[in-house]
């Protein structure tokens, strides 16, 4: 189980401010959306959490269990729990999936000694792990032979992240807009998938324009509106549902 706490954060990228004091934590077990237009400032705060070098932290702080990780690199960031589902993943030529996400487990396994994940000796324990969290996202055997994202069609990409994250088990998921590009079957089925991994004691951040994709979460317990770089207003699942109706100018200035 981890905290996150995101406290009077800013952030600016080429010397331009583009976070302007976020304020923001999570629990253990939560369901979050953050939830705003294009340019506000979202995906930055998803790169900032993950050490994204081209974005500079002037001031506030991050913190996971109480302490700073500001002063630690992307891997070690993934070591502490930590996990960014990427808008656009990038497709890797060469990297066999499987063997990308057999390196990653046991990479995390080392670096969790206290966490009780199973320790697999053998490729085909592994393999039998991988094929049982297949299902989970509606993906099929013959996924795990390819290449890292080659040829993945959008959905695909999307199952994908959230197949990483029920694999690696994080404590907390940032989820950077798993509906994107998707057409309603497919968010809803990425949804279906996100609900189906998330454990009990992990927190999940889902980043999105739009309230469809949570409409078909198991559990919704916080939605944050983000505007200009910062948290405008939070409530609980309601208020996606509000969004959705009435978008998202009466949030900057309401009557």
């Amino acid at each position: 189980m981890a905290v996150l706490e995101i406290r009077d954060l800013h952030v600016s990228r080429d010397g331009k401010e583009i976070l302007k004091g976020v304020n923001l934590r999570t629990g253990p077990g939560e369901v979050h959306a953050i939830m705003g237009p294009n340019g506000s400032g979202k995906s930055t705060l998803s790169y900032t959490l993950l050490a994204h070098p081209k974005y500079e932290v002037t001031s506030g702080e991050i913190l996971l269990d109480g302490e700073s990780i500001l002063g630690l690199s992307a891997d070690q960031r993934a070591k502490k729990g930590l996990f960014l589902g990427f808008q656009y993943p990038t497709e890797v030529s060469g990297v066999g999936y499987s063997h990308f996400l057999r390196t990653s487990y046991n990479s995390l396994s080392k670096a969790l000694q206290g966490d009780d994940r199973e320790v697999f000796i053998t490729v085909r324990e592994f393999q039998k792990y991988l094929k049982d969290n297949l299902s989970k996202v509606g993906l099929r055997d013959d996924f795990l032979a390819r290449y890292l994202n080659e040829g993945f069609s959008g959905g695909e990409k999307k199952r994908s992240e959230v197949l990483q994250m029920a694999v690696l088990r994080p404590r907390i998921s940032i989820l950077d807009e798993p509906d994107s590009g998707l057409d309603v079957d497919a968010v809803q089925a990425v949804a279906k998938a996100i609900s189906e991994v998330s454990a009990e004691d992990s927190t999940v951040v889902v980043i999105t324009h739009y309230a469809r994709i949570l409409k078909f979460l198991n559990k919704l317990d916080h939605v944050h509106v983000f505007m200009d770089g910062r948290v405008l207003k939070s409530g609980d699942a309601s208020l996606a549902d509000e969004l959705d109706r009435r978008g998202y100018d009466w949030v900057a200035n309401p009557q």
